[in-house]
């Protein structure tokens, strides 16, 4: 499906970017509210003001108390890294790199709603973010025809999703293959319409649903 927080971090609704970044993140780490304010030694009525008040603007300390406590930088909270890619960071000591299992895979690739699409074009391969859901087990997203995105269509392709946390210099990334097609029938339109919540984000009028059969799947893992 598409990302999901955990029922125990649904409290209040995020305002500001601030307060979207500190809920996005204690919902990365299983956290309720009171849970991570607890770790950075704040009332989580504060925290709550943070995370909902678009206006909230807190102290360098604070900032790096919610850093500490929610295991990232006050960069990433604040958004002072939107515009770099992810990685930048140095190799953390004693990486361990291991294979995923295909239930641990399935799972993660689950968790989340953008991932990276491999199209074999006539120009050569082009790799493009999209918004997928996951259903029966097959990758689906929307798209327009004539995208880059809609020229997987009866081709093989790769899809990628990953998660890179550069405070840590770790992180994992999932591979799935597979066999793409334009989904046609209308109950099958219906049915991914009702049960999908992957809205693209570039907007406009994307009503053409690609299908990803998953022939093999493969992840890696890197730890410290």
């Amino acid at each position: 499906m598409a990302l999901q927080g955990s029922s125990k971090t649904t409290e209040g609704h995020p305002a500001g970017a601030l307060g979207r970044r500190l809920a996005l993140r204690r919902e990365e780490l299983g956290l309720a509210r009171d849970e991570a304010a607890a770790r950075a030694g704040m009332a989580p009525s504060y925290l709550q003001y943070l995370e909902e008040q678009p206006t909230a603007a807190p102290g360098v300390s604070t900032l790096l108390r919610l850093a500490g406590a929610l295991e990232t930088t006050v960069l990433e909270l604040t958004g002072g890294d939107v515009e770099l890619p992810p990685g930048l960071g140095q190799a953390g000591g004693h990486p361990k790199f291991t294979e995923m299992t295909i239930q641990e895979c399935r799972d993660l690739l689950l968790s989340h709603g953008v991932g990276r699409l491999a199209v074999p074009t006539v120009s050569g391969p082009e790799i493009v973010p999209v918004n997928y859901c996951v259903i029966d087990g097959a990758v689906v997203f929307r798209t327009a025809p004539g995208t880059v995105p809609s020229q997987a269509s009866g081709t093989q392709v790769a899809f990628e999703v990953d998660r890179i946390d550069a405070s840590f210099s770790q992180g994992w990334s999932v591979l799935v293959r597979g066999h793409a097609s334009t989904v046609t029938d209308p109950d099958s339109v219906r049915r991914f319409e009702d049960q999908a919540h992957c809205e693209p984000w570039a907007g406009g009028q994307r009503d053409l649903w690609i299908r990803i059969e998953t022939l093999s799947i493969t992840g890696r893992r890197i730890a410290v």
